[in-house]
């Protein structure tokens, strides 16, 4: 293991992201909880609607499992979700989310599905989406709300466990960056609404709860769904710089000196 390796992993554990490998089990591992099956079919009920009404010719999902795609719903018929690591039988592309072998504006519409929660470097994963996504395109993000009963419920779980050990980055510092990347926030909406309970008999109630949150709008929701455009970079019209023309002196002719003849 090199030096940049050895700094790498130990910032990954101060931080206390898994590594890429580590990541994929534990979250393969969770989304087969009661727990996580739960936040899972909510999250993907609530982006359902959003992704039908986005046309384009490319989606791309970054972050998540590489078993789970929540793009179903899109009528997008290219729909990209790579694999972050390599393993027997595999049928996905193997790629990086923060290098994607993807060209600049080509993607119509990109979902980072708690990407930006669990990955050593925010900034960047968040550049490289918006570099491959189109101007006037969509970016759809789905992260943990920090100020929420799941935020507060964080602070006493230990962080060795999913999804205590994600990143939870504020809407407010997130919306931030979004406007230095000139993305523009197009909607913001909250989502798992119900208590993060562990246990499948007090899941029963996750349902009820989270119709009850939509229907209030409560921005108290243990995730966030923002929606927001790639904006357009304005043309500059090119205006030939035409030499001006000389002025035109006016001139009048001298009035002629006219006889009058008397007959």
């Amino acid at each position: 293991m090199n030096f940049y390796s050895k700094h790498e992993t130990r910032r990954r554990l101060i931080r206390g992201i898994p590594n890429t490998d580590s990541l994929q089990r534990l979250l393969g591992h969770w989304f087969q909880t009661p727990q996580g099956r739960q936040v899972l079919a909510a999250e993907k009920a609530f982006l359902e609607p959003i992704l039908s009404r986005l046309f384009g010719y490319h989606i791309l999902q970054l972050g998540g499992h590489q078993d789970y795609s929540m793009l179903d719903s899109s009528p997008v018929g290219h729909k990209i979700q790579f694999a972050p690591v390599w393993r027997p039988g595999l049928t996905q592309a193997v790629a990086d989310n923060e290098e994607l072998p993807l060209a600049t504006d080509s993607v119509d519409v990109v979902l980072l599905h708690h990407a930006l929660d669990f990955t050593e470097d925010s900034h960047r994963l968040l550049r490289e989406a918006t570099r491959v996504l189109r101007p006037g395109g969509h970016m759809l993000i789905v992260g943990f709300n920090r100020y929420s009963h799941w935020g507060f419920w964080r602070l006493f779980r230990r962080r060795n466990t999913l999804p205590w050990r994600g990143r939870f980055i504020s809407r407010g510092r997130l919306t931030d960056w979004l406007q230095l990347l000139d993305l523009t926030v197009d909607r913001i909406d909250y989502g798992l609404h119900f208590p993060p309970f562990k246990y499948k008999r007090l899941l029963q109630y996750a349902e009820r709860l989270e119709r009850l949150g939509n229907r209030l709008h409560s921005p108290l929701g243990g995730a966030y769904f923002i929606v927001c455009v790639k904006e357009v970079a304005p043309l500059t019209p090119v205006v030939p710089r035409w030499q001006p023309l000389p002025r035109r002196t006016a001139a009048f002719p001298a009035a002629e000196k006219v006889r009058a003849r008397i007959h």
